[in-house]
């Protein structure tokens, strides 16, 4: 019997059928590595050259003309066709043989792949026997030359394919002379002639101190944007556009809203949960605004404005007072709070006591409070490490241990210091927050000194003063569920009660679509009252079953489900859009590296147009630097771009959310963005805020 069961189950595994369904490689897979992404006219011509363009113009940091002198003074370089115009000395420096390596560097984005791809077939394109090493693990693989050579057969496996698993990423940073020098050893022992460093705004301030130290070497150092917070946007002095977004913003997006519809689709299905979708983004709410657009979700928060905020009630109550209310700029978690209930409770009024809620991961740094405990807490942690030259999570590696250190702290400079930086009143309200949130202000930082939002249980912090003062508006009658005429109708018709009158008795507005219960009845033993009031029942009577059951229908349970998107999207395949965007950012970093350029960045210009008016251009990174606090002191960074309220998009936005947020009669408005695809011909071909923004004619 064994032997019999043995051979079926082998004729089982070796059936054709079983074969197909159980490979590694389904269809998708392979339609996405034989696509041949497009390519801009310009890279159809057989030389480059490079054009300076002044006009671009950007106010420089002083900080970054001292420490980045050899590179600071770039200008914006366009690629142009040089055909026709080169020498024969500058055709043979074009096309000889040469040493390339890259590195990933930061969180995985969808499409890094194909930047990979797009300087390998453009470099094997001048010469067969160029050399394209990937270092492995990122920046580490550079600091410890560790590296693979990146082969056709390589890249063919990873063509149009998400994440960065070819040669793996880290978050490393060479932020000092010693790794600077180990990283220029590694270069030079594999007689590099260029490094392309892909990733973020972190990662591309990396590549632009590596161009410095490496400019004696004659080492050129390309970086790339990569980041799908969609936070590395570049605009000169004049408002011109040379970075509209960095590569995987799209694909992540995308890949959110296709689960923020599902969970819209479930929740006007089950018709009893909200749910709560912390998006990635920990400065920027670039992600946020883009998934609103695509889902049509019932409430977006969008950080940047609640930042800009201004209580106008409580500036007008602080004038007549004759004082200056500083609180008053800027949102506070309790505000948050109501405004979030104003629109549950209005959906719940109309019989909508479910919804979809997105917010950005990083909200919490644009509530005023949090935001000057995170600014004092870096600074304290900050000065703690370098004063007594040790981690401050090692020397307190509990929560009591750092509570106690900041009491300690509030106690000395409340003695010594004439304005400290933690007061026991900044030490008494931190003590009022919940244990899970002190823990998460306190979280150790990442290895750039930022805040770990994605740590932090931001949206239960929310969520959890959302229920308090939801349980308020219950207890006074305001936060009810909207009762649909049909429903009470055909209720009332099993009893002999009038309809009408009871209707009157105990709705506030019993002509409406969606019968509210009166304010005053918030039991069976106040609606009792209504009835007797009104002579529809008797003192010594019972209320009705049938009402009853109206009165239960009528009262709200707020049920929620909390989900996180962030490292789902990041490895996604990309997008058409991203596929063709990155490609042709391979391309780019070649041709600039080609024409000599270094500390710049490959970017695409007019990325919101047709595919035919793109334009690839270099844009020198010093220029992008400004000094920022990091760890408690002050370093040069690449300036994130905010979500600008000014915009097309964000207009747009505020224009719309109130229909979207459904709190009426009228039916939910949801978009169904569909999942990201590679086959078919309904992809969309860019980002939606991207075609906003381009909106010129107005």
């Amino acid at each position: 019997m064994k032997e019999e069961n043995d051979n079926c189950l082998k004729s089982l595994l070796n059936h054709p059928k079983t074969g197909h369904v159980t490979s590694d490689v389904n269809t998708e897979t392979i339609a996405r590595r034989s696509y041949s992404p497009k390519k801009i006219k310009i890279f159809a011509s057989e030389y480059t050259g490079i054009k300076n363009c002044p006009e671009y113009r950007f106010v420089c940091d002083k900080e970054a003309v001292k420490l980045l002198p050899d590179i600071a003074g770039n200008p914006v370089q366009k690629l142009v066709d040089s055909d026709g115009t080169q020498t024969d000395a500058d055709k043979k420096a074009y096309r000889k043989q040469q040493n390339i390596g890259v590195v990933f560097s930061g969180g995985p984005a969808p499409g890094g792949h194909n930047v990979i791809a797009g300087l390998y077939d453009e470099m094997k394109r001048y010469h067969k026997d160029s050399v394209l090493y990937g270092f492995i693990s990122g920046p580490d693989g550079l600091l410890d030359n560790k590296y693979i050579e990146i082969t056709r057969s390589l890249v063919d496996a990873y063509r149009n394919i998400g994440g960065f698993s070819m040669i793996k990423t880290g978050r490393t940073k060479i932020d000092s002379h010693e790794k600077m020098a180990q990283s220029l050893q590694t270069c030079l022992e594999l007689d590099l002639d260029v490094l392309v460093v892909i990733g973020g705004d972190d990662s591309n301030t990396n590549a632009a101190f590596l161009a410095q130290h490496f400019k004696q070497s004659g080492i050129k150092v390309i970086g790339v944007p990569k980041t799908i917070d969609g936070d590395i946007q570049v605009r000169t002095e004049d408002h011109e556009t040379l970075c509209a977004i960095s590569f995987g913003f799209h694909t992540a997006a995308r890949a959110f809203s296709q689960n923020i519809s599902n969970l819209a689709a479930d929740s006007g299905s089950s018709v009893k949960y909200w749910h709560i979708c912390k998006v990635m983004g920990r400065v920027a709410s670039h992600l946020t605004l883009e998934c609103a657009f695509q889902t049509h979700a019932n409430l977006v928060l969008i950080g940047e404005e609640l930042a800009d905020y201004t209580d106008l009630k409580r500036l007008d109550k602080a004038k007549a007072d004759n004082a200056i209310d500083y609180t008053a700029y800027g949102m506070t978690l309790r505000h948050l709070s109501r405004m979030i209930c104003d629109v549950i409770v209005r959906r719940a009024a109309n019989g909508k006591n479910f919804g979809v809620m997105i917010i950005p991961e990083g909200i919490l740094e644009f509530i005023n409070e949090i935001q000057v405990f995170i600014i004092k807490l870096n600074t304290i942690i900050g000065d703690y490490n370098k004063i007594h030259d040790n981690d401050f999570h090692y020397s307190f590696p509990t929560l009591a241990g750092k509570l106690e250190y900041l009491r300690r702290l509030a106690r000395v400079m409340g003695e010594t210091v004439e304005f400290p930086i933690w007061n026991v009143r900044d030490d008494e309200l931190f003590n009022q927050l919940p244990s899970f949130f002190q823990e998460g202000l306190l979280v150790e930082r990442d290895t750039h000194g930022n805040f770990q939002f994605s740590q932090v249980k931001t949206e239960k912090i929310i969520m959890d003063m959302v229920k308090e003062y939801l349980e308020v508006l219950k207890e006074r009658g305001v936060y009810k569920i909207g009762i649909e005429r049909s429903f009470y109708e055909t209720t009332m018709s099993r009893i002999m009660l009038s309809p009408e009158k009871v209707a009157r008795a105990i709705f506030k507005n019993p002509d409406d679509r969606y019968l509210l219960m009166k304010e005053s009845i918030i039991s069976i033993k106040t609606l009792k009252h209504a009835l007797t009031a009104n002579q529809l029942i008797g003192p010594d009577d019972t209320v009705p079953p049938a009402i009853q059951k109206i009165f239960r229908k009528s009262e709200p349970r707020f049920k929620t489900q909390t989900h996180f998107y962030g490292y789902d999207g990041r490895g996604s395949d990309p997008t058409h859009f991203d596929c063709n965007y990155t490609y042709n950012l391979g391309m780019t970093a070649f041709h600039l590296a080609a024409n000599g350029a270094t500390g710049q960045m490959a970017a695409i210009q007019h990325l919101e147009k047709a595919f035919d008016e793109w334009e690839p251009i270099g844009i020198p990174i010093a220029k992008l630097m400004r000094l920022e606090e990091r760890k408690g002191r002050l370093e040069l960074v690449i300036e994130k771009s905010l979500v600008d309220l000014d915009s097309n998009a964000f207009k747009v936005f505020r224009a719309l959310r109130e229909a979207w947020s459904g709190a009426d009669s009228n039916p939910d408005r949801y978009r169904r963005p569909g999942p990201v695809r590679f086959t078919g011909s309904t992809e969309e071909d860019r980002p939606i805020t991207l075609t906003l923004n381009s909106i010129t004619s107005l």
